[in-house]
Order: structure tokens, then sequence, then C-alpha cells
């Protein structure tokens, strides 16, 4: 099983919000992708929404992971 994000954080500048994953610079929303950020941070879990913003959230390893014999059943 993936283990859930963790190591997010972001911080509002202006009408932009900067997203840091582990205090490096992950990614900068702006216009209505950070407003749409910004309404959703009190409706989901936080960490998976600045993960799924960032770009961090799928590696391209699902389909062959669901493949493997252990996954199977």
């Amino acid at each position: 099983m993936t283990p859930a994000p963790n190591g997010f954080a972001y911080v509002v500048h202006g009408q932009d919000v900067v997203i840091t994953h582990h205090g490096a610079r992950a990614g900068v929303l702006r216009g209505a992708k950070a407003t749409a950020f910004l309404d959703a941070v009190d409706e989901t879990d936080l960490q998976l929404l600045m993960a799924k913003a960032t770009g961090n959230y799928r590696h391209g390893n699902e389909r062959t992971a669901k493949r493997h014999p252990r996954n199977q059943g």
C-alpha cells in the first residue's frame, strides 16, 4: 500500500499559493487554481490535496503494481 503523502506545507503570497515539500518549493498556484485550492483546504485531506496540486501524486507504476501476482485475487 502506498503511504499517505506528508511533508507538504503552503503559504499564501498575495493571490498566489506557494506549496513546499520538506522545505523545498514544489509548486505555485495562481489564479483560478489558487482559488480552488483555498476553497478545498477545509473540505479534504490537506496533504493529499497538495500532493495532487503539485503533481507528486501518481508516479506511473500503478498499472504495473496492479498486475503483480501479490495484488491478484
